[in-house]
């Protein structure tokens, strides 16, 4: 193997060898040597809270690590400023969102010119000044990481709850503001999930407290002006493998404790005429059946997949009696009709569905049952349903885009049908639509499935085959990647990529089936379709093998470790941020945060041989090989729960050892964040604008960058 003549990274320093510790595991009469296992800090728990506990050889391996990718990147550095500027240039910074009305008030929030953090403020419903309730910059000063959950009014407008997180280890405290004074009372809730859900009176409320092992397993009744340690358990959840929230209803009659997985759900109501109740069981979990609900009234909305429904269907039930010995389907499961989320309002009943990969809202009227659809024509676009916050309305609010669409923000009156353009994002530095081409194409996979690719360039970028190309993925989960505005993707339609997102299997961009079959034993599929994109790609000619660099992260980053064993030569460069490449190591530990919940998605490698035959066939750090691995970057947090910093650690490590004449492998992790990089809006930007510029430095594109 040697590096490719395109590769740039030439005269570079010796890279991190680190040191190799065997440790060995047995499972199902398999034994494994894992090298690397040391750079997993044994006080992982205690680490998250207090960063300054990690083991000094894993610490000075990691600085190291850093120190290498510095010297490779080195020469980005004018680039990077460059790329920041731009889109810097294309955000308003002093932008503030159209408020949304909810009783006297209307709440929405602001960003200030140069300010990081987003300010949260109301006005009088009908219009006037804003009053500002919570001020982030301010509270993130002296920080080096900060994070708002966001602030949440009590039904009565008098106080609310904020959460933070200021390590990024996703641990938020929560505190109560007067938002009168704006002074915080001084209840302090720690090592929540983020957020509460307030009683009617406003004089208490319920939220998820984080385990030991980074779970949301209990649900707590806070009263106000008492210390956290006599908070009353509402529910505990005994089962690992399950998440759970909580949540309201926009009547404010009940309080939903969420619990499931990535397959199963089981919801339980608190009415709020009697806060001291037993949460109802509404229906019993059943593997493989999920529901979510939404109150309408006197019956209750319940969006399922139960029976044959892969789809989901609507059923009703009244609020009474909400056991599933009562629903009744009002809305029937049509095969190829996705059906996302729903709301009910006072004469209405709302939901988002997706059919062919396109998004539309669809709005039936309560009484007669007539229905209506919002669509929009492009080839490839968003559409984000925002509903209200109040419960007897005849306006939702949504919002579109398209990636050469900037997005618009609408009220919609679901009885006059009128439509009514509140905002459209404003890009300072201006954007002309009529310069980029949006389009949708079908890739053939490997068995005949045509994959969905959405694809941004430039009217101008020649189409021969010579233009570099960034293509995104993910594919897990179910998450549909939309194909929506990001100005950020300018800066590389603008230098002659294309950019394109592959939407392939285990997402639901086509259907449930679509991420059924991307799953579990059909994992595979997942890489095979994002390798065929590249492969469609370059067969009509809209870039070629040798320009495409690939990126995914998280789950989508374990899919960059996958495509890179499978068809290393098919990748000009790959960037997996945050990625999830030590699958099989990490799915025999039930210790960690995810490992359980995760099951359903990926295969108990504990309890099942087959599974752990599933997982090992494709897990990115155990099939590392003597391979011609292009130029890859991997970007990792130091205190993220949900891909630990140890995964792209050890998977670099490998990578230079098994394969040390292909790459070069960079490694960069972020010493005070977590999984969602640096908290700030333009300290993103600075993130963004460093992949972007390896991007560019791998394509051969640094000359005329800048």
């Amino acid at each position: 193997m040697s590096l490719s003549p395109k590769t740039p990274f030439q005269n570079l320093p010796s890279p991190p060898v680190a040191e190799k510790k065997p440790v060995t595991d047995t499972r199902h009469g398999i034994t494994r040597t894992d090298d690397y296992a040391w750079m997993r800090a044994e006080n992982w728990q205690a680490m998250f809270k207090d960063p300054s506990l990690l083991d000094p050889a894993i610490r000075t391996h990691l600085e190291t690590e850093n120190a290498y990718m510095e010297a490779g990147m080195g020469d980005t550095a004018e680039l990077q400023k460059v790329l920041f500027a731009e889109m810097r240039g294309r955000i308003k910074e002093d932008d503030s969102s159209v408020p949304m009305k909810d009783g006297p008030y209307a709440y929405g929030t602001l960003y200030v010119t140069g300010g990081e953090q987003p300010h949260f403020f109301r006005t009088p419903r009908d219009g006037g000044e804003k009053h500002v309730l919570l001020n982030g910059d301010k509270e993130a000063e002296g920080k080096d990481y900060f994070r708002l959950s966001g602030i949440d009014n009590s039904t009565d407008h008098g106080f609310g709850i904020w959460g933070y997180d200021d390590k990024g280890s996703e641990y938020f405290t929560l505190r109560i503001r007067d938002l009168a004074t704006g002074e915080d009372l001084s209840d302090v809730i720690e090592n929540t999930g983020g957020g509460g859900v307030w009683a009617p009176d406003g004089k208490s409320f319920f939220y998820t407290l984080q385990d030991e092992n980074h779970r949301p397993s209990k649900v707590f009744h806070h009263i106000l002006g008492t210390s956290q340690t006599g908070d009353r358990l509402v529910y505990e959840e005994k089962d690992p493998g399950f998440f759970m929230g909580v949540g309201g209803s926009l009547l404010d009659d009940f309080i939903y404790i969420d619990i499931h997985d990535h397959e199963t759900s089981e919801y339980r109501l608190i009415s709020t005429k009697d806060l001291t109740a037993e949460p109802k069981l509404v229906a019993v979990r059943e593997e493989g059946v999920e529901y979510s609900m939404t109150e309408g009234g006197d019956v209750f909305y319940i969006l399922t997949n139960d029976g044959d429904a892969k789809d989901f269907k609507i059923m009703e039930a009244p609020v009474e009696a909400p056991g599933k010995e009562n629903w009744k389907e009002i809305v029937p499961h049509e095969p190829g009709r996705l059906i996302i989320s729903h709301m009910a309002f006072a004469r209405h009943l709302v939901w988002l569905e997706r059919r062919e990969g396109l998004p539309r809202i669809v709005v039936r009227d309560r009484a007669t049952g007539d229905e209506h659809a919002i669509a929009f024509a492009e080839e490839a676009y968003s559409l984000g349903l925002s509903g209200a916050a109040e419960y007897d309305t005849n306006v939702i609010r949504f919002s579109y885009s398209s990636m050469t669409t900037p997005s618009q923000l609408f009220d919609y009156d679901m009885v006059t049908r009128e439509r009514v353009l509140l905002k459209t994002q404003e890009v300072p530095s201006g954007h002309n639509p009529e310069d980029y081409v949006t389009r949708r194409v079908m890739a053939p996979a490997p068995d005949g499935e045509l994959v969905p690719v959405s694809l941004l360039y430039r009217k101008d970028t020649p189409l021969d085959g010579s233009a570099p190309c960034l293509l995104y993925g993910y594919g897990a989960y179910g998450i549909t990647i939309p194909a929506s505005f990001n100005t950020n993707n300018l800066s590389l339609a603008d230098r002659g990529f294309v950019y394109a997102i592959a939407h392939i299997r285990g997402g639901k961009e086509k259907g449930f089936a679509w991420y059924e079959n991307g799953k579990m034993e059909h994992k595979q599929n997942t890489f095979k379709d994002f390798i065929a994109a590249a492969d469609y790609l370059n067969q009509q000619k809209f870039t070629s093998y040798v320009n495409i660099i690939a990126e995914g992260g998280s789950a989508g980053g374990m899919l960059m470790g996958a495509i890179a064993n499978i068809a290393p030569e098919k990748f000009a460069g790959i960037i997996a941020a945050v990625p999830f490449v030590d699958v099989l190591n990490t799915m025999l530990d039930d210790t960690l945060p995810l490992t359980p919940p995760e099951w359903p998605e990926w295969g108990n490698p504990i309890e099942s041989e087959e599974e752990y035959h599933w997982i090992a066939s494709y897990s990115p750090y155990d099939n590392i090989g003597a391979k011609p691995y292009p130029p890859i970057l991997a970007i990792s947090g130091l205190i993220d729960p949900r891909v630990t910093y140890w995964e792209p650690t050890k998977w670099i490590a490998k990578l230079r050892e098994v394969a040390p004449e292909a790459g070069p492998y960079f490694l960069k992790t972020n010493m005070a964040a977590g999984h969602g990089g640096k908290s700030g809006r333009f300290q993103r930007l600075e993130e963004i604008a460093f992949e972007y510029s390896f991007a560019i430095k791998v394509a051969g594109k640094m000359a005329a960058a800048v």
